[in-house]
């Protein structure tokens, strides 16, 4: 098991990172790539948890251990993979999961792209009560961010939020809905995708 691995971000796309550590890279699955844009050129740490299947062996990083925990504890969950346990976990507020959660709320975790409402009273009965040790430590806010005025960066970064929308696995359709109103704004891509996620799962 690889806890963690130490180094820099040299590429970025709408699925994953690399990570360049004594030049090796590693392909790394995040629940938002692009909130390490950031971090270009400068060393960083990223908790990561080594999926295996059949089929697949694939690595998943997270910017704090609190955050890997919660991603393993809904990996627990029958019904929700480690692509579910991402989008659930883009949203940037896992203060509002582990509420919904603790209070029965499965109209609010329906919302998430994979989680019917069979899957969400799965969610709820498996973790309600045992998320304490996570939620003590749980920084609500995971990302920093950086104004961005200029339009043709905005636009650049409102077309990669989508694509990363796209890969949580929201449809063309619920995209749709929410990206007039993005477009008024200019964002960076990372907080292109916090927004949407916040419209998208009201």
């Amino acid at each position: 098991m690889i806890e963690f691995i130490k180094g820099y971000v040299d590429d970025v796309t709408p699925e994953y990172i690399v990570i360049d550590h004594r030049g090796l890279g590693y392909q790394i699955h995040t629940p938002n790539p692009f909130s390490y844009r950031k971090s270009q050129q400068e060393e960083i740490i990223i908790y990561t948890y080594q999926h295996v299947r059949e089929d697949i062996l694939a690595l998943y990083g997270f910017q704090s251990r609190e955050e890997k925990a919660l991603f393993m504890k809904l990996l627990n969950v029958t019904g929700i993979g480690p692509k579910g346990a991402l989008a659930i976990l883009a949203s940037g507020n896992p203060s509002q999961v582990i509420e919904a959660i603790e209070n029965e709320n499965d109209t609010f975790l329906v919302k998430f792209p994979g989680v019917g409402k069979k899957t969400a009273r799965q969610i709820i009965l498996d973790l309600k009560g045992k998320l304490g040790d996570v939620a003590a430590l749980y920084a609500p806010d995971l990302f920093t961010h950086e104004e961005i005025s200029e339009k043709h960066t905005a636009n650049h970064a409102l077309n990669e939020a989508i694509e990363a929308l796209k890969v949580l696995g929201y449809a063309e359709r619920e995209i749709k809905k929410v990206a007039p109103s993005l477009a008024e704004e200019s964002l960076t891509t990372d907080q292109y995708v916090k927004k949407a996620l916040q419209k998208l799962l009201k």
